[in-house]
């Protein structure tokens, strides 16, 4: 859980560890980021990687149920 190890370019810096899907997925929609694919991830998490027109591909990695971030870089 180390969301607030990473900054993503176009957002804020992230002050906790881990953040509720709905909060980072409005945070990265309202950057101008927009959802370009999902795939299974180690330990049963899920990988989703985000798009945006200016700034590189961001892959974040949520909980198995897809309620939680636990973390979110650049790649």
């Amino acid at each position: 859980m180390t969301l607030d190890r990473h900054t993503i370019q176009g957002l804020s810096a992230f002050t906790t560890k881990t953040l509720d899907k709905n909060e980072f997925e409005e945070r990265m929609i309202n950057a101008g980021y927009y959802e370009v694919g999902t795939a299974p991830a180690q330990g049963g998490r899920i990988k989703v990687w985000w798009s945006h027109e200016e700034y590189p591909t961001v892959e974040s990695i949520y909980t198995l149920d897809k309620n939680i971030v636990l973390t979110a870089y650049h790649v």
